[in-house]
């Protein structure tokens, strides 16, 4: 039988647990309304997000609740009458507090907060920086139009019902004066686990909004550093076409070559960031196609509303993006053209310096063939005094010899034999001297 095949028999990839629980690793939270939350995300990355887990499971510690394990991303813990669901994600951590409330505009107001609630936020600090904060809460009505009307701005009031009509959710995207973000959703009959679903989504939405936007805050900063590095380099480019000399061109290649260090210093984190934004926006498309059914009519749908915006600085973040690899890639071409003329004038100096040493060089051989010429008659001369001298002494120790012609008889003999031993030493050294470029060759 297949169920007591043993799979320990088998090597096991090491992340084989891994990557089977993923699909396990935020399950929904059923829920039954009515309820209120509040949804924080902190950003944090490295030590703040570590710290902030170290801070998270001290409270938890502090309440005798099961903390998280280490490798967890999730966590939910049940302190009366609280439910706190903590999610930790690559550069920030959410943290949701959801409690039960009566229903009916009577028994509360949208933004109250219960006692409890709001003393446990408090013992539960963060180092890292809050970018969203949610209040959402869920009611049955019966006129969801109505009660939406009631708690936001109507000029800027977009709703949607829920695929299958079991819901109705409304938001004005604008933050009230203590610095949220309002959500309601009106349940009109749905399941605990399709409404978990629902408002896990929805805070899903008004998570990524404004991390995806966050991309277009760099591209409007790195606009007018990028119109900066492109002036300069238009005038770099201009100042090329008339430059002439090693020292103009090195001196242009030494200014090109700091320009891109600025534009790469300057724009290092920005590649990551419109990266980010385009996954995070392609997160809150999909959740939006996921939950929005039919339009309420007089109102905007949320995706509707959104692309107003959304759709707009997304663009904004593509054109910026790619205006920087345009740029980077002018940079690269430029510095590489100036280079090319640095290194062609090097040559062009190098050959000219050849040349003069080679002209150096001949009219050294010239010289030393001339001063070979003399050195032959100098030693031919002393060749030929020691020789007379030689004649002499015979001549005077009674041989029948005739100094004067003896002497002159050995003054070409002596010219040659000096001019043949100068030209074999000057062909040994020549030959030596070819070998290593035979050698080479």
């Amino acid at each position: 039988m297949l169920d007591k095949l043993d799979l320990s028999k088998f090597t096991v990839h090491p992340q084989r647990d891994a990557v089977l629980a993923e699909v396990h690793a935020r399950p929904f939270t059923q829920l039954v309304a009515p309820f209120s939350m509040i949804h924080f995300a902190f950003l944090a990355k490295g030590e703040a997000a570590a710290s902030d887990r170290h801070r998270f499971v001290a409270f938890c510690r502090e309440h005798d609740v099961p903390a998280p394990d280490l490798s967890a991303k999730h966590h939910q813990i049940a302190i009366e009458p609280v439910v706190l669901r903590w999610e930790q994600h690559s550069e920030f951590a959410t943290f949701t507090w959801i409690w039960n409330t009566g229903n009916g505009p009577a028994a509360r107001h949208f933004d109250d907060a219960h006692g409890t609630v709001q003393s446990l936020m408090r013992a539960l600090r963060q180092d890292g920086q809050l970018l969203v904060a949610i209040k959402l809460d869920v009611e049955r009505h019966t006129s969801p139009a109505r009660r939406a009307e009631q708690l936001f701005d109507k000029s800027s009031l977009a709703m949607a019902r829920v695929k299958g009509g079991a819901s109705v959710m409304a938001s004005d995207f604008r933050v009230d004066e203590n610095g949220f973000t309002k959500i309601l959703v009106c349940d009109l009959g749905m399941t605990p686990h399709n409404l978990g679903a629902l408002v896990q989504r929805l805070l899903e939405i008004e998570t990524y909004r404004p991390l995806a936007l966050l991309g277009l805050s760099a591209a409007l900063e790195l606009g007018p550093f990028l119109d900066r590095i492109d002036r300069r380099l238009i005038e770099v480019l201009e100042g090329m076409q008339g430059a002439e000399g090693l020292k103009l061109n090195n001196h242009l290649l030494a200014e090109l070559t700091a320009l891109a260090a600025s534009f790469e210093r300057g724009a290092t984190g920005s590649p990551f960031r419109f990266a980010a934004s385009r996954a995070y926006n392609e997160l809150v498309q999909s959740r939006l196609s996921i939950i929005e059914g039919s339009e309420i009519a007089g109102y905007p749908t949320w995706s509707s509303f959104l692309a107003r915006r959304m759709a707009p600085a997304m663009r904004t973040c593509e054109t910026v993006e790619d205006r920087q690899v345009a740029l980077s890639a002018k940079l690269a071409r430029a510095a590489d053209l100036l280079r090319t003329r640095v290194d062609v004038e090097i040559e062009r100096q190098n050959r000219d310096l050849l040349h003069a040493i080679n002209e150096r060089t001949g009219q050294q051989l010239r010289l030393q063939r001339t001063v070979e010429g003399l050195s032959v008659a100098a030693i031919g001369y002393y060749v030929v005094s020691l020789f007379g001298y030689l004649a002499k002494g015979a001549h005077d120790v009674g041989l029948h010899v005739e100094p004067s012609y003896l002497t002159a008889a050995c003054v070409p003999i002596a010219v040659c034999a000096v001019w043949l031993l100068n030209y074999n030493i000057r062909k040994r050294h020549l030959d030596r001297s070819d070998e290593p470029s035979v050698t080479r060759e």
